[in-house]
């Protein structure tokens, strides 16, 4: 990832949206694509520390309005019932059925330095993946993520 800074002029009569533009731009170039097999389109899957934990096979999901633990992530991680909060809103998962969750559950979940408390929705389905984390966490974390690159 590369950070561009945006040119403007110093005067006084500058107003505050210019100013507020000036600020570093995240971005992504081809130099971003070396090593990766193109075309790339993959789901995005990786490696976060949730509770202490290192937990793989975490799906990111831009399309997803709530965090989702599968029930091998709940057992991994040790939790119990008297865990969870109530929580019975009705999912849709990914092949339209109809899911009930177990309850709800506050974890922190660590990327670098950052280590932010997010609420996941366990759910008894099953999952090539353990969680999904979707886009509360990634509008918490101020992340954009690019599977091009």
């Amino acid at each position: 990832m590369s950070v561009a800074q945006l040119s403007t002029e110093d005067n006084d009569r500058e107003s505050k949206k210019a100013k507020k533009e000036a600020s570093p731009v995240p971005g992504f170039s081809d130099e971003d694509k070396i090593g990766t097999i193109q075309p790339q389109d993959d789901a995005l899957v990786v490696t976060l520390r949730i509770g202490g934990y290192d937990v793989k096979r975490m799906l990111i999901d831009q399309g997803s309005a709530v965090e989702v633990m599968y029930p091998d992530l709940y057992k991994g991680l040790n939790l119990k019932p008297e865990d969870l909060t109530m929580n019975d809103s009705p999912l849709v998962s990914f092949e339209g059925k109809t899911v009930t969750p177990k309850g709800q559950i506050r974890l922190p979940i660590q990327t670098d330095s950052n280590v932010m408390e997010m609420d996941f929705i366990v759910v008894d389905a099953y999952s090539p993946y353990t969680a999904i984390v979707a886009r509360p966490w990634l509008h918490a974390l101020g992340a954009v993520f690019s599977t091009l690159h």
